[in-house]
Order: C-alpha cells, then structure tokens, then sequence
C-alpha cells in the first residue's frame, strides 16, 4: 500500500478568505496545485471567479465582517463536499494610516472589524464543522506588525497582535479535537496592496516612495527584497497539510529576515 504523500491536500476542501488577489489568491493558486478543492471569499464577485475558474475551484461572495455573510458562506461551502478542512484566515485590511492623535475613529473601528471581528466569524464556523470532524486546520492571518508596533498603523497592529493570541487561545481549545490553528507573520509583500500603503505612507510623511522602501522594508530585510504572495502561499500550505501535523499555536514569520 502506497503511503500519503504529507504535502498534498488531495480530497481536502480549503476556504481561502480574501481569495480575490495577493496573497489569497497565491495560496488559492498553491492550495489547488496541491490537490484541494478552493473555496474564495471576499467582497467583490468578479475577481473572485477569476481565481476559482483559474484553480478550478468555487466562489462565493462574502463580506467577513457581516456575520450573517459568513454563516452563509460557510454553509455553502460545506455543501461542497460535506466538510471543511482547511481554513485560511486572510481577509483584511491595512486600516487608517496616520498618527494616533489624529486617526479617523471611524476608519480604525471599520479595520478592526474586518481584520479581527471578521476573523472571529470565521474561525467560529471553522469551528463548528471541524470540531465535529474531529479534523482541520485553521491558518490564521497576522503580520510581522502582530509581534511590533510600528508608527502610524495602530489599527492594523493591534488586530494582528490581538490574532496572535486568539490563535494560541484556540489551539489550545481546539487542539483535543484534532483540529490545528496556527499563524503566519509575512513581513513586506510585494503586489498592489503594498503599492497603496506605499503611497499613503509617503503622503502622510512627505517623503519620496523610494526613499521609505528602502529605509523600511528592503534594506532592513536580511534577503534585501520583498516577500513574494506565492512565498506566503507555501507557508500556508506547510500549516495546511500533514507536514505540519504535530504543530498547533505556532507563529511563523514570512519577511526575508526582517529581524
């Protein structure tokens, strides 16, 4: 008899939330050349049956931060192929750019809804289907701004830590019943998402893009590059699959050496 091979997810069913480009869409991408059958998520149709048609997957619209959405979504999913086994826990947002004295309220509320409340709607459901199946594996999103602060993100940095320890809190509640929650922690990602904090960034502080990548992200980094969203992908796939089947509540920096 021909053992499993550890790294595939063939017959696994995996939900990619804010499937519809970056990072979501690589690990869609790498997801299905492993074997599974993709769910995406997110706001916007269009391109997320762009992807699914690509992966030969399924998509289904869903804003994580309307939990009548997500229970929705979920439901639909598990029509698929009557299970859940993989959660990726991507949705998100950058949130306000800005000193704290002076951010939007209104912004940060509306990023900490999407990136952590959303979140929790997510792994709630994850929570009911895997728990039965005794099975599953939930990757949680954070960022390497979910272990430091860093100036004029407070919104973003404090739903990515806050997603640190909900993922230690929930492996160890979900961890008798089978079901594993780790985190990844990508450092600077490389894609439009980048592109728009970038700009931002550089108007918020008057001084050149250029000048703030290479001070804030690139030189400081070991490798002298961005991260790239397959590289994330592959980080997603190694918590997704049996290669990882004894870690739960791990923490995994994805960010070419940014120490």
């Amino acid at each position: 008899m021909t053992k499993s091979d550890p790294s595939r997810l063939d017959g696994k069913l995996a939900i990619v939330t804010g499937g519809g480009s970056g990072i979501g869409e690589a690990t869609a991408h790498v997801f299905a050349q492993a074997g599974a059958t993709v769910v995406v998520t997110g706001r916007r149709l269009e391109p997320l049956e762009e992807v699914a048609s690509a992966v030969g997957g399924h998509a289904i619209a869903c804003d994580v931060s309307d939990q009548d959405q997500v229970r929705a979504m979920f439901a639909q999913a598990v029509q698929i192929t009557g299970r859940v086994d993989v959660l990726l826990n991507n949705a998100g947002g950058p949130g306000p750019i800005a000193p704290v004295a002076e951010v939007d309220m209104a912004e940060w509320i509306t990023c900490m809804n999407i990136n952590l409340v959303g979140a929790m709607y997510c792994l709630q459901e994850a929570a009911k289907i895997m728990g039965p199946q005794k099975t599953g594996s939930i990757i949680n999103m954070s960022s390497l701004m979910g272990i430091q602060g860093y100036p004029m993100r407070s919104a973003y940095v404090a739903s990515k830590f806050a997603l640190i320890g909900i993922t230690e809190s929930m492996a160890r509640e979900l961890g008798p019943l089978g079901v594993r929650v780790n985190a990844l922690m990508p450092g600077a990602v490389s894609g439009e998402n980048m592109d728009r904090i970038l700009a931002k960034r550089a108007a918020a502080e008057g001084r050149p893009v250029e000048e703030i990548v290479r001070q804030n992200y690139t030189d400081v980094a070991a490798l002298k590059r961005w991260v790239s969203p397959e590289e994330v992908g592959r980080a997603a796939l190694y918590y997704a699959c049996d290669l990882s089947s004894a870690i739960t509540g791990d923490k995994m920096k994805v960010d070419c050496g940014r120490f």
